[in-house]
């Protein structure tokens, strides 16, 4: 039987109020999340509606650096000599590859590399942000490059990088002062924050291109592009153009550069060509060179080994790091301070019958059948040591020095390159320091014809001979002419820097040693002869360096019977005109044997260069302008 419906009226008071009681706490629990989520909405909508606004075009609108191209460099005449190419390289943006195992079997059968290497590049960026790129594979050919962008739908993430890259126009010419440029590692990042850099970005390494990095660089610019969800470009929004870094001119000739390396060509050494008056070089030749365009990318493992193990040394920029000792060219320091000093005059005459006996040691001239009596310009014509066995030995060992440091020697030059030694300028004082034994008599002996403990750069004997040339004037010398803005203009130059003046020493000595000098290549027996040029006069003085005492090979009928790192060194180191002079050249042939018959060649040859271009200027400049001499 069914209850009557008034029975639903009849609750029980307590069970209505705690009914109304739940509906009330619902209520208000209802309330507060939707007021929770109305709080959200205005916090996320309105207050931080511009950020997620930017956020969201940020992932819309992909933002690339485009590097700059660096500033060139010129010759002294403005041909440039270094420049600019475009070089197309595969880079990697992780965010926008959702399955990157894929892409990167695919990318390495186009490159034809293994996954492995491909992988170890993506591993080294992986500290980086997903946004930006990682570098896979540099200077990829036409070919390639077509291959990608016909498999661009294919490999998402992937993209081509057009980057500026280094084109030497001249090959590897004057390859150690020029330098080479490399990826930035982690040491030079932490070394220059806030300067722009950052993951595979190139940078100067060596030489100029390290040395000038500030001015070369150029300013980075910026592409906007809007892509889609899979990183593809679909719209050019805007781009802001790089700016270029500026052009460096440097002293050099190109065409004197040019000849002094090819003296060079399968040899070890040096040449170093120098403006008499200035201090400015026109050739810096070091031999071997590098191989730039291996340098372009990372140096290959197995070009690195070969030259970390070539005995000719190729790493080394001889002009400025290579320490020898000076051989005969250390007569002229000798002579000098004879002169200045009292110890001789001109007419004084020492006699050399082929050797000379001190200490109980018999010292040898090169000459072992002797030269008779000779007086200074006779010894210095025919390069007699016994003569400078006993000027040096009345000398002394400090005398000798302190001449050798009136002259540049023992300290650096201050030319703008890295890492220049000093060579050495023996004392007394610095052989007790150094070796805690006393100086002894017959060590000056050896001193005096450039053996024994001297050492020497090839630019302090340009130097060195330009100072003499020039009666003191020594000279700070000068690889940088001018620093150029992308239009043209001066931004700064670079003048003659002159850091002292011998003037203690007195005009006539510099008359008498240069007198001296002249005759070192025109005299009758001048074992510089082979520098001689017709109708220019050449002053210079010859060099053969030991590196170990002859004793140990006097049985062998050849030099070449010597084992390469035994031969000696030859030297030569002239200026010209000896009237007037304009011009010093220096040649040093590691092992290379006689100064007077292998380097002396090869200096009149970088001369002869120098004074035929010099002649077909002035030839230009006398030629009347085209169209008669009224203006245009």
């Amino acid at each position: 039987m069914l209850r009557p419906l008034g029975n639903i009226n009849k609750m029980d008071p307590a069970e209505l109020k705690m009914l109304k009681k739940r509906t009330d706490i619902a209520t208000v629990v209802v309330l507060c999340a939707v007021a929770i989520l109305l709080l959200r909405l205005w916090y996320l909508q309105i207050q931080q509606g511009g950020e997620y606004m930017q956020l969201s075009e940020s992932n819309r609108i992909r933002v690339q650096q485009l590097a700059a191209p660096r500033g060139n460099l010129l010759d002294r005449h403005g041909e440039i000599i270094v420049t600019n190419r475009p070089r197309f390289n595969v880079i990697w943006i992780r965010e926008d590859a959702p399955h990157p195992d894929e892409v990167i079997k695919r990318l390495a059968r186009i490159l034809d590399l293994d996954i492995s290497e491909l992988l170890d590049r993506i591993r080294a960026g992986a500290e980086q942000p997903r946004f930006i790129p990682t570098r896979l594979k540099e200077d990829i050919d036409w070919r390639t490059l077509v291959r990608i962008e016909n498999n661009s739908f294919n490999l998402p993430g992937v993209q081509i990088e057009v980057q500026p890259s280094r084109d030497y126009l001249y090959g590897n010419m004057a390859s150690h002062l020029v330098g080479y440029l490399g990826e930035i590692n982690r040491q030079e990042l932490a070394e220059r924050p806030g300067e722009g850099y950052r993951s595979g970005d190139l940078i100067g390494k060596m030489g100029i291109e390290k040395l000038f990095e500030p001015y070369l660089r150029g300013e980075k610019g910026r592409s906007y592009v809007e892509v889609d969800v899979r990183g593809f470009a679909q719209k050019q929004l805007q781009v802001q153009e790089p700016l270029p870094g500026n052009d460096i001119q440097l002293t050099l000739d190109v065409e004197i550069q040019q000849v002094a390396e090819k003296t060079l060509e399968g040899q070890a050494g040096a040449v170093v060509v120098m403006e008499v008056d200035s201090g400015r070089l026109l050739a810096l030749a070091s031999a071997p060179h590098l191989p730039l365009d291996q340098f372009v990318d990372r140096i290959p493992l197995p070009v690195w080994r070969g030259l970390l193990d070539d005995q000719r040394a190729p790493l080394l920029n001889k002009p400025v790091q290579g320490q020898y000792a000076p051989g005969s060219i250390y007569k002229i320091i000798t002579a000098l301070a004879g002169l200045e000093e009292g110890v001789i005059t001109p007419e004084t005459t020492y006699y050399c019958s082929g050797s000379i006996v001190f200490g109980g040691r018999r010292y040898h001239c090169w000459n072992r059948n002797g030269h008779g009596h000779v007086n200074l310009k006779q010894a210095m014509t025919v390069s007699c040591d016994v003569y400078f066995y006993q000027l040096g030995q009345r000398l002394g060992v400090d005398t000798l020095a302190r001449y050798a440091r009136i002259l540049g020697l023992g300290s650096k030059t201050g030319i703008v390159l890295e890492h220049e030694k000093e060579g050495l300028v023996p004392t007394a004082a610095w052989k007790l320091q150094r070796h805690r034994e006393p100086w002894q008599d017959g060590e000056t002996l050896s001193l005096a014809i450039g053996q024994g403990f001297n050492l020497v750069t090839p630019l302090q004997v340009a130097r060195m001979t330009a100072a003499v040339a020039t009666g003191g004037r020594l000279y700070r010398p000068k690889l940088i002419a001018a620093i150029r803005d992308p239009e043209g203009n001066v931004i700064q130059e670079f003048a003659p820097e002159l850091e002292s003046d011998t003037s203690t020493v007195k005009k006539r000595t510099w008359s008498l040693l240069q007198e001296a000098m002249e005759a070192a290549v025109a005299g009758e027996r001048a074992t510089g002869r082979s520098a001689r040029i017709e109708d220019i006069r050449v002053a210079g003085k010859t060099g053969t360096a030991q590196v170990v005492r002859l004793s140990h090979f006097e049985h062998l009928e050849d030099d070449d019977e010597i084992p390469y790192q035994f031969r000696d060194h030859a030297w030569f180191t002239a200026y010209a005109p000896a009237d007037k002079p304009e011009v010093v050249v220096t040649v040093l042939v590691e092992h290379g044997g006689g100064g007077g018959l292998v380097a002396a060649p090869m200096a009149k040859t970088v001369l002869e260069a120098y004074f035929r271009q010099a002649a077909q200027k002035q030839e230009g400049d006398a030629a009347p302008s085209p169209g008669g001499s009224g203006s245009p």
